[in-house]
C-alpha cells in the first residue's frame, strides 16, 4: 500500500527527497510533522464550515491554503525519507 501512495504522491514527495542522510533527524520530527498536518486539516474543515455558513467566494482561500499545507506535511510525513522530513524542516 505504501508503494502505491509513494507513486500517487511522487510530485509532492520529489520536491522535498533528498540523497543526503541527515545528521538531526529524529523520529519526533515525523510525529510533529504528522501533527501539524492533521491539524492543518481540520483548520481546513473548520474554515470551509465557516465559508459555508457566510456564502462568501473568498472565503475559500484558506481552506485552499490549509488544505494544502496539511497535504504536503501529512504526505511527507507518512511516506517521506528521513531526509525529506529533516528538508522540510529545515534542519541539515
Amino acid at each position: 500500500m505504501k508503494s502505491i501512495l509513494t507513486k500517487i504522491f511522487w510530485p509532492i514527495l520529489k520536491i522535498f527527497e533528498t540523497n543526503e542522510n541527515p545528521a538531526n533527524y529524529k523520529k519526533s520530527h515525523r510525529v510533529a510533522l504528522n501533527i501539524v498536518g492533521a491539524l492543518f486539516i481540520f483548520l481546513s474543515l473548520i474554515s470551509s464550515a465557516a465559508a459555508y455558513a457566510t456564502g462568501g467566494a473568498g472565503a475559500l482561500i484558506p481552506v485552499v491554503i490549509f488544505f494544502c499545507a496539511g497535504l504536503v506535511a501529512v504526505v511527507v510525513g507518512a511516506l517521506g525519507s528521513n531526509g525529506a522530513v529533516s528538508k522540510i524542516w529545515g534542519t541539515k
